[in-house]
């Protein structure tokens, strides 16, 4: 009897372990193809938004976006004393979220307009001779990453 009692705890040991083997991994929440495109629109709002989750990723856990970035990759990312580094941080989101989704070709034109939006509201905070200069790095920016960007 004690035997068979150890085959028997042995086996469905061996069942449970095969079990959790098997299983898929938990999938993301069934919004998340929402939530990032929240997080990658053109609006101030979205912006705002997507920098308050990038300040608390652990929140967005579940979702499993991928939050690393190079900031403004070989580009300044302050060019000209301009603090570009947050809004390319979101524009890298954007980028390799989607490629992640396999939806890159179809958001890419908006999550590069994002960036140039996002660069011109950094733009705004300036006076007028410095604010031209400021807007005009940012639509260098926006055009490298409308032609280059991959």
């Amino acid at each position: 009897m004690r035997r068979r009692t150890t085959l028997s705890v042995t086996a469905t040991a061996a069942l449970a372990i095969a079990a959790l083997a098997t299983a898929p991994a938990q999938a993301a929440p069934a919004d998340k193809a929402q939530v990032l495109a929240s997080f990658t629109q053109t609006s101030a709002s979205s912006s705002n938004a997507f920098q308050a989750a990038r300040a608390n990723q652990a929140k967005w856990a579940a979702y499993g976006f991928d939050w690393s970035t190079d900031y403004c990759s070989k580009s300044p990312d302050n060019p000209f004393g301009f603090p570009f580094k947050s809004s390319c941080a979101r524009h890298d989101f954007g980028y390799r979220n989607y490629k992640a989704a396999g939806q890159f070709p179809a958001n890419k034109a908006r999550v590069d307009s994002a960036l140039y939006e996002d660069l011109k509201r950094v733009c705004s905070a300036y006076g007028t001779a410095k604010k031209a200069s400021c807007n005009a790095t940012a639509w260098t920016y926006y055009e490298a990453v409308k032609n280059l960007g991959s």
